[in-house]
């Protein structure tokens, strides 16, 4: 996932079916027009633990809008002929075993996914049963990391990642305002633990300063909720992803 470029990375999430249910193409292809490395495709669901108020907002549009995993992967089937950067899938358990996980597995693998996040995976249940699925179908798949995350289970999940792991700026839920100062610090740590993954950093980067200030310590960082929120109103979304993504790589 990082070949090509392994600083500065910028990973971008958008809600999959949002704004409108056939927005999700549309959007992943501006993103990667404008400058995203990675994109962090959200699957919707009614309960997203991990999720601020407009991440959140944006998921119940999307369902309203009638997006399912079914729908998404029939929206996906042909995305590799205009997307050529990684995407990953984030999202929750329950609607993913509910569509089947191993179904899951092989058709993200079929249509071209490269990772999965699923935030509510817990390590000892990827480790006797779904890793093997997961790794049967080479799907990278993302462990989150937290300031509260001991040095031995960080290097545990760093161990069991593959992509990268994605340290998460502090346990609360995503979009928050923050000083970042102690996130700095933290990345220091996680840099001199010399991890065998890359680190993206999420939470709280919502614009060039946040993001250069991630980029000192880690790869790259990832920006979802002020993502949304610059296309949640907008008239145009091309115009809008390429005014905020310019306003944080420019």
């Amino acid at each position: 996932m990082f070949e090509k470029k392994d600083s500065k990375v910028l990973n971008v999430y958008c809600t999959a079916g949002y704004p409108q249910l056939e927005s999700t193409l549309q959007v992943m292809k501006t993103l990667q027009e404008n400058g995203a490395d990675i994109i962090e495709l959200g699957m919707p669901y009614s309960d997203p633990l991990a999720d601020g108020p407009v991440i959140q907002a944006s998921g119940g549009k999307a369902l309203s809008n009638g997006m399912t995993i079914a729908k998404l992967f029939e929206q996906l089937k042909d995305f590799r002929k205009e997307i050529n950067i990684p995407v990953v899938l984030m999202g929750y358990m329950n609607p993913v075993l509910q569509y089947g996980f191993e179904h899951f597995c092989k058709v993200a693998s079929e249509v071209g996914i490269d990772g999965l996040i699923l935030p509510d995976l817990p390590e000892h249940e990827f480790e006797t049963e779904y890793g093997a699925v997961i790794k049967k179908y080479n799907l990278d798949f993302i462990f989150l990391v937290t300031p509260e995350t001991s040095e031995e289970r960080i290097k545990k999940l760093a161990s069991l990642s593959s992509g990268f792991l994605y340290a998460v700026s502090s346990s609360s839920i995503t979009g928050k305002d923050k000083d970042f100062s102690p996130v700095e610090k933290y990345l220091q740590r996680l840099r001199s633990m010399k991890l065998s993954n890359p680190i993206l950093v999420g939470f709280g980067i919502k614009d060039k300063e946040t993001f250069e200030s991630a980029c000192k310590y880690a790869n790259g960082a990832i920006i979802g909720t002020a993502y949304i929120k610059a296309i949640e109103n907008s008239n145009n979304v091309e115009v809008s992803t390429k005014e905020f993504l310019n306003s944080i790589l420019k």
